[in-house]
């Protein structure tokens, strides 16, 4: 490693750590006091409050780092470029391309560490923090979970769900058991699908059976569909179910298998699925645009306006990012493409940006 590259590693290593700090102490401080009045409605310590806070630290530090590597690089380069270095540097007959090599190489190494984290510690705390918000903050009705299915407890009702498409806002093998006082079962009632309408589950080939005292058994009845009350919504699904930022790649692999085995729609996991990978690999387009920024002439005379474009790109690539998650989702692009496409057009971009520096 040269003097030059073990120069830029050290300025690099000090701004991206500043720049790190800042946003999630920012981020900590916000999230805490935004949520203020939920934590005092629930009745939950103040600093159980601030530990759920800081158990999203690890997946909001994957999330910022693509960010926080951006402006880094813009700030190193624009520093340089403001004292003469890159002058200096390129009237030696460096090569532009020189200079991006220790920024390629450190964003390869943050990109690896972004998929460790996802793989390691971002399940675990996530795991823990939406236990905390659903059962201590929103106070939410006894459940248990296992892998893809879902047990709700309502009343003398217990509701099996065996998969919930956050999507389309359907359940597929639902099965709802309803007890007498005496504890007996008083019916039961299985279905294939069922979808949300009108206050109302509609449920699709159901089997109900119903006790009969006159017989001492169950009366069995079959229909196409029938409206059910379940004593749930939709969203609250939404919250129950285990969540893509709760599972690693491989964890997640296996349940999109899991799920598509069992003849359910997997699409949404199967995006999520690509974007464990997709994401992290932004670590290195983002070095090459702060490279480009950093290094333009107008960088030299007004550093601040080179970062704001950075978080400018940043925003739009946010922006893009979600715009290809949210068609793969639907089935407008197909899953393993819909989280490269942001990332393809913006590695355009960053080599076209780059290439015109030079």
């Amino acid at each position: 490693m040269t003097c030059l590259h073990r120069y830029w590693l050290k300025e690099f290593v000090k701004f991206f750590g500043v720049i790190q700090a800042l946003i999630l102490v920012l981020f900590v401080v916000i999230d805490y006091l935004s949520r203020m009045d939920k934590f005092l409605e629930s009745s939950i310590s103040l600093v159980h409050a601030f530990w759920y806070v800081v158990l999203k630290l690890p997946f909001m530090f994957v999330q910022l780092t693509p960010a926080a590597i951006l402006l880094a690089t813009i700030t190193v380069f624009g520093v340089m470029n403001r004292n003469n270095e890159l002058t200096a540097v390129k009237s030696s007959g460096i090569s532009v391309y020189f200079l991006v090599k220790p920024a390629f190489f450190v964003s390869i190494l943050l990109a690896g560490l972004m998929f460790f984290l996802g793989e390691s510690l971002v399940p675990l705390s996530m795991s823990k923090a939406n236990h905390i918000r659903q059962y201590d903050i929103r106070k939410q009705n006894q459940v248990s979970q296992n892998r893809n299915d879902i047990w709700i407890k309502s009343g003398n009702t217990l509701v099996n769900i065996r998969f919930f498409d956050p999507v389309h806002q359907t359940v597929s093998g639902v099965s709802a058991t309803t007890m007498d006082d005496e504890f007996t079962l008083a019916s039961r009632i299985d279905a294939r699908h069922g979808r949300y309408e009108l206050d109302l589950w509609l449920l699709e080939d159901v089997v109900e059976q119903t006790y009969n005292p006159d017989t001492a058994d169950y009366d069995v009845t079959l229909s196409d569909m029938k409206l059910v009350d379940l004593g749930l919504v939709p969203q609250d699904l939404g919250q129950l179910v285990k969540k893509s930022d709760e599972m690693g790649f491989f964890e997640l692999k296996a349940y999109v298998d899991k799920v598509r085995n069992e003849g359910y729609d997997a699409t949404f996991y199967q995006v999520d699925m690509h974007g464990k990978i997709a994401f992290p690999f932004i670590c290195v387009i983002m070095a090459l645009t702060g490279a480009a920024a950093g290094m333009r002439s107008f960088t030299k005379v007004n550093l601040p306006a080179a970062i704001g474009l950075g978080v400018v790109i940043a925003f739009f690539y946010w922006v893009m990012y979600g715009i290809c998650l949210s068609l793969g989702y639907a089935g407008v692009l197909p899953a393993m493409v819909a989280p490269w496409v942001a990332n393809l057009f913006f590695l355009c971009a960053g080599f076209i940006f780059l290439i015109y520096t030079e």
